[in-house]
């Protein structure tokens, strides 16, 4: 696997942060939405500026590491260890996160505060991130910040996530209220475009038994993928965030959701443009600060916290991903696409790994692999062999990019679209 960091080494934190973030999203009612983990809330009063506070306690499997008791929120275990720590990073660090529920607003917004009452000490981080839903997925999670951040499309709904971090045991981190607020503002909605996709350096994460950023157990040919940036981390079993990533010959592919944050760095959303990515906005779009450090010598050769990068890796890959989706005997450059950053009708692949074929049908040749909970891009439809699977009995086969197909039997819901027949 690629070694990964801890968290930034923190300073002391103590009192009121005010954070802003926005998010723009349009659901339609045709539009059904994934999943959503996270407690149950209720909408809010409709009125031009809407507020709620999070609610701290911890009762879901969605939450990971984190204890609330005597009104704060705390780490559940503070020792930093391989299941207290995304498996990706490979350093000292303790995490936790609650995943608060999505919030259904009661009118459309385009930008969210947060308000956090915290305490760190020297050694230990807090922190919020925010994202919101439209009608082909959520946005990227966004770092809570001091001024205000404008999504490009109007939310409605809204979920939150509060983040602890520390490398010292003894450097305790707590978070009293997380209180947020919703409005709208100007912005200019863009024209939709494709899915980005990049060729970076691919490496196998491994690390079965130990525990991934969204609190997922790793298991023996696992199928998901890392990302240095907690900006597409999928909450777990969602997913959410999904890569498509192929060999470079393009012989083998597969849909896997991104679970973990790593390799190397935990703030490097490189896919996106300067503008909007959080560190190192002089490099090239597409390119992972590691593999500039490692090639070029940036920043010293060195990641975020100052390591020595000894590979270009910008992606990890679980085993399953690794060896049966790709076939891949050794590391590797691989070809990937971030899905949520373009637009269009996506299927949920609710029973997997699931084969993908060159045709409408099991007669023609395996050229990859949808994980489950994959959320794949659906160009069109077309009538092939009849398949009796976990959702229902079909001869609908989806067309996915590249002229590749998967069984509708086994998509648990569309959303984002209607699919037309091809």
């Amino acid at each position: 696997m690629a070694f990964g960091p801890c968290r930034h080494p923190s300073s002391l934190l103590v009192g009121l942060l005010t954070l802003t973030l926005a998010g723009g999203l349009v659901p339609t009612a045709a539009t059904a939405a994934p999943r959503t983990p996270g407690h149950a809330a209720a909408p809010a009063a409709p009125t031009g500026e809407e507020h709620w506070t999070v609610d701290l306690a911890v009762a879901g499997g969605d939450d990971v590491n984190v204890r609330f008791g005597a009104g704060r929120l705390r780490l559940a275990d503070p020792h930093p260890t391989r299941r207290t720590r995304p498996a990706a990073l490979g350093a000292p660090v303790a995490e936790g996160v609650l995943l608060a529920p999505a919030r259904t607003l009661a009118g459309p917004a385009n930008r969210v505060r947060a308000d956090l009452t915290a305490e760190a000490a020297t050694g230990a981080t807090v922190g919020v991130q925010v994202r919101g839903w439209r009608a082909t997925g959520w946005t990227e999670w966004r770092e809570a910040g001091t001024g205000p951040a404008v999504f490009d499309r109007q939310v409605t709904r809204v979920q939150a996530r509060v983040l602890l971090t520390t490398r010292d045991a003894h450097a305790a981190a707590s978070v009293r209220a997380v209180r947020l607020t919703a409005d709208t503002t100007t912005a200019a909605t863009p024209a939709p475009t494709a899915a980005r996709s990049y060729r970076v350096f691919a490496t196998r994460e491994g690390e079965v038994g130990g525990v991934t950023a969204n609190g997922r157990t790793i298991k023996p040919r696992d199928h998901f993928v890392a990302l240095p940036s907690r900006r597409g981390l999928s909450p777990i079993d969602t997913g959410d965030y999904t890569v498509r990533v192929c060999t470079t010959s393009g012989s083998r592919c597969e849909y896997a959701p991104v679970w973990d944050v790593g390799p190397w760095n935990t703030r490097d959303d490189y896919w996106n443009p300067a503008a909007v990515r959080e560190n190192w906005k002089d490099l090239p779009q597409g390119r992972p600060e590691a593999q500039a450090a490692y090639q070029y010598g940036y920043n010293g050769g060195r990641d975020q916290f100052g390591r020595t990068v000894l590979n270009p890796a910008g992606i990890d890959l679980a085993d399953g991903t690794f060896w049966d989706g790709l076939l891949l005997t050794d590391n590797a450059w691989v070809d990937v696409t971030y899905l949520w950053t373009g637009s269009g009708p996506r299927g949920v692949i609710g029973s997997g790994p699931l084969n993908i074929r060159t045709g409408p049908g099991t007669s023609y040749p395996v050229r990859g692999l949808a994980a489950t909970h994959a959320n794949v891009p659906i160009q069109c439809y077309v009538t092939g062999q009849t398949v009796a699977g976990t959702y229902r009995t079909t001869n609908r086969w989806n067309r996915l990019a590249g002229g590749q197909y998967v069984s509708h039997a086994y998509v648990s819901s569309v959303y984002g679209g209607t699919v037309s027949h091809c």
